[in-house]
């Protein structure tokens, strides 16, 4: 999937691109950090989403990335925009990052939890270090993009109420793998 990215470079802006995998979160940071300012439009093929990186997240804490994504066009979540916090540990990439949606507008999806938290197993199981931020966000999009109703997970209340504040320390029953 990765080879069907296309990057569109842009006017620089508040908002920095994620620009590339690396091997290391220094790598990575540095990426995001460069001076040629672009914005990542993940395509594929049928949709497309704007995906930035909030630059004064990154300027403020390197193991902490505010992530800007829009709803893509044509879908239920056309218009809306969402933010992810990626909190990297110190065994990234060999160790998924924490990934959940953040502030007041957190989508209504069967696999988000009214915290944020998302039932992803890419997140978790799947994790491989071959994933990338880029990746990440192509799968939330993509999961967003296929959603047919907007309703939370039927487990939401309790989940919420009993959950660990680190989704990853969630062992996830992946049970729907249709929305």
């Amino acid at each position: 999937m990765l080879n069907r990215f296309r990057m569109r470079k842009e006017k620089p802006s508040k908002s920095e691109s994620i620009s590339g995998t690396s091997d290391t979160n220094a790598a990575i940071i540095q990426d995001a950090a460069t001076t040629e300012h672009r914005k990542l439009i993940l395509d594929a093929g049928r949709w497309e989403a704007r995906v930035t990186v909030d630059e004064e997240s990154v300027s403020q804490n390197l193991t902490q990335w505010i992530i800007n994504i829009d709803g893509v066009e044509g879908t239920l979540y056309e218009g809306e925009h969402f933010q992810l916090l990626f909190k990297f540990n110190n065994k990234y990439p060999f160790d998924s990052p924490e990934v959940t949606f953040i502030g007041s507008n957190i989508p209504v999806h069967p696999h988000v939890y009214s915290n944020g938290h998302i039932c992803l197993s890419i997140l978790t199981d799947d994790w491989s270090p071959a994933l990338s931020v880029q990746s990440v966000c192509l799968s939330i999009s993509s999961m967003l993009s296929s959603c047919r109703e907007k309703r939370r997970p039927p487990d939401n209340g309790i989940y919420v109420k009993t959950c660990n504040k680190n989704p990853k320390k969630t062992k996830w029953w992946y049970h729907d793998d249709s929305v």
